[in-house]
């Protein structure tokens, strides 16, 4: 196969690219081997690495690219624009279900549950305030300083997680104007991640729980005691909102003492496959709770949701403020049934059961290990190796 040296970009740079006789549409970069597309859509001159060093390899899959691009340019896709900004790219991100361009894992590739849609949602919102006139400049116009000195901003504004998920989110929208051929390098990738440190956990104690659930109860709001309920029983289950939100009285099987969470109707729990469940125990309190709801709503059938709120944080925040108490989440409260259960005895891995963890109890003991080891501690305290028994141990004559 000949193939002859031209000049695509300028006089410097003519050595470094060849094209190839046979293949209108393909260049090869003589620094590195890797073969190039180099083709026209709309007017628009569009490069791609092919990456691949075979020259059949390369043709083979530059006519599927060729094509694949004038689809998306007919279906109005990112590429028919000939300078495309980030409303966009944004656009495009989209509709693409925010995920990424090119995923990278399995879980890069997984569709997003609808609670997902809206925190990413969120995070857009998030970053177009952060970065205003974002959305009306050109990708391929926005520079390594332009995302240098937005980070600098954000970082004062967001917490290290949200500033993390917001720089991924703004990393993914260069891709997409990388894979549209306006620009060959992602500036945000060198911005550097925020370390994210756990959460400090400072839960109420049980007199101080009792006092705010009574104060919420006692608001006097049209919603008081669906909240006061609401937080009573993600305190004495460990769900999460989107699976509280779905049980209904048949998922509490009184006779078995046990409930089963469901999740979202179309989607499922949270990293699990539709149709899937778990099942929790009821403690006694959850027990009492259910009860007592229950018989105040008899009329009721057995597909009706046992919540009749999903959230209640600015009651949550005013009680705690009314009575001295440190402002908790709807997810401290899973926490504090974690805190419950370890400190009542039960083993790590069977809380991380019960919570839906897949990991054996990994996660858990990283966030809950040290109530272990005080646990621990106060239980070597009773084990002696003294002749004298205890009075209360003596042996009955």
């Amino acid at each position: 196969m000949k193939e002859s040296k031209v000049q695509l970009k300028t006089d410097s740079q003519a050595s470094t690219w060849q094209s190839v006789n046979q293949y209108a549409n393909l260049v090869r970069n003589t620094s590195s081997g890797n073969y190039y597309a180099r083709f026209r859509v709309g007017g628009k001159l569009i490069w791609k690495s092919l990456k691949t060093k075979a020259v059949t390899v390369a043709a083979m899959r530059a006519n599927d690219l060729i094509k694949e691009t004038r689809t998306n340019a007919a279906s109005g896709d990112l590429e028919t624009k000939s300078s495309p900004t980030f409303a966009d790219a944004i656009a495009a991100y989209r509709q693409n279900g925010f995920r990424p361009i090119e995923p990278r894992t399995k879980k890069d590739a997984k569709q997003l549950k609808p609670a997902a849609l809206c925190y990413y949602e969120e995070r857009i919102a998030g970053l177009l305030k952060s970065w205003p006139g974002l959305d009306k400049i050109e990708v391929r116009k926005a520079t390594e300083r332009d995302c240098t000195k937005w980070a600098a901003r954000c970082r004062k504004e967001a917490s290290a997680t949200v500033f993390n998920h917001t720089l991924g989110i703004l990393r993914n929208l260069f891709e997409f104007g990388i894979n549209a051929g306006c620009r060959y390098d992602n500036p945000a990738r060198k911005i550097m991640r925020e370390s994210e440190k756990g959460k400090t956990l400072e839960l109420p104690s049980a007199d101080q729980f009792a006092a705010f659930v009574k104060e919420i109860e006692q608001s006097g709001s049209r919603h008081s005691k669906p909240c006061a309920e609401l937080v009573q029983f993600f305190a004495y289950s460990g769900f999460r909102k989107g699976e509280a939100a779905y049980i209904t009285w048949a998922d509490c099987d009184m006779e078995r003492g046990q409930i089963t969470a469901r999740g979202h109707p179309e989607t499922g729990l949270k990293n699990r496959i539709a149709g899937e469940t778990r099942i929790v125990p009821m403690i006694p309190n959850m027990r009492q709770l259910l009860e007592r709801m229950r018989s105040a709503r008899q009329e009721e059938p057995s597909n009706a949701l046992v919540m009749r709120v999903r959230e209640c944080q600015k009651a949550m925040d005013r009680a705690a403020k009314k009575i001295g108490m440190t402002r908790i989440t709807h997810h401290d409260l899973r926490h504090l049934f974690a805190t419950r259960c370890i400190e009542s005895g039960v083993d790590i891995p069977t809380v991380a059961r019960w919570m839906g963890h897949k990991d054996g109890g990994a996660l858990a003991m990283r966030v809950y290990g040290h109530l272990r080891d005080q646990h621990s501690a106060e239980m070597a305290q009773k084990v002696s190796f003294s002749t004298s028994v205890p009075p209360a141990a003596k042996p009955t004559q």
